[in-house]
């Protein structure tokens, strides 16, 4: 059976980061809940601070540097994305939003994605369901129910005794491993392959052929 692949994508300006911290756990909680399902699974992190100035000079451009592409490609190829953005001034930061602006608008059409957010006070829990989540719905990529927002305070012992982060983590990555099981392996189209533009099993000889009856 195919490796499932999943893209990780984590907007924290410092380093290291909290936002990274939680972009790994919920990685690795969603490994493990694909073994649950009998699917292997293997996971590539794309930091964005790493990509800044490639996302303006894109933004500017019109053109993706390599590094940038090969990152883009990650993402839109993978077969599922957790997007993890830190909260500044109650919604996503610039360089999450400038990211996703350099993506094609259809390019995350029926993706799985597990939502990640962090930020100094649960006050900003609303942030997910307010900001992040509309912004996945209108590129018609499919967000799990659960999205995980991770204050300060749940790194270190004053966290939700209710719902604490662990059980967050998992209960999203759980849904995000059943989206993924529900989905056929993500298929990239080689431009250069006869199929993608003739139709699987044809080729140029059906084509001339066609031509030549008519």
């Amino acid at each position: 059976m195919a490796t499932r692949r999943i893209a990780v994508v984590s907007a924290g300006l410092s380093n290291p980061s909290s936002t990274r911290m939680l972009a790994d756990r919920l990685a690795a909680e969603t490994v493990k809940a694909l073994a649950a399902h009998d699917l292997d699974a293997s996971v590539d992190v794309i930091e964005l601070r790493d990509y800044a100035h490639d996302i303006t000079n894109n933004l500017l451009t019109g053109f993706a540097p390599p590094a940038l592409e090969t990152a883009i490609n990650t993402v839109v190829s993978a077969d599922a994305l957790i997007a993890v953005t830190p909260i500044f001034s109650t919604s996503y930061n610039g360089l999450f939003k400038s990211f996703i602006d350099v993506l094609d608008p259809d390019a995350l059409t029926g993706k799985p994605v597990l939502i990640g957010a962090n930020a100094g006070t649960a006050r900003h829990s609303l942030a997910i369901d307010y900001a992040i989540r509309p912004l996945f719905a209108y590129l018609h990529a499919e967000a799990v129910s659960t999205g995980v927002f991770a204050a300060s305070s749940d790194w270190g012992g004053a966290g939700d005794d209710v719902a604490p982060l662990a059980k967050r983590v998992e209960k999203g990555a759980r849904e995000l491993a059943e989206a993924i099981a529900r989905r056929e392996t993500a298929a990239v189209a080689d431009p250069y392959d006869p199929a993608t533009y003739l139709g699987e099993g044809r080729s140029f000889g059906h084509m001339l052929g066609g031509l030549a009856g008519e």
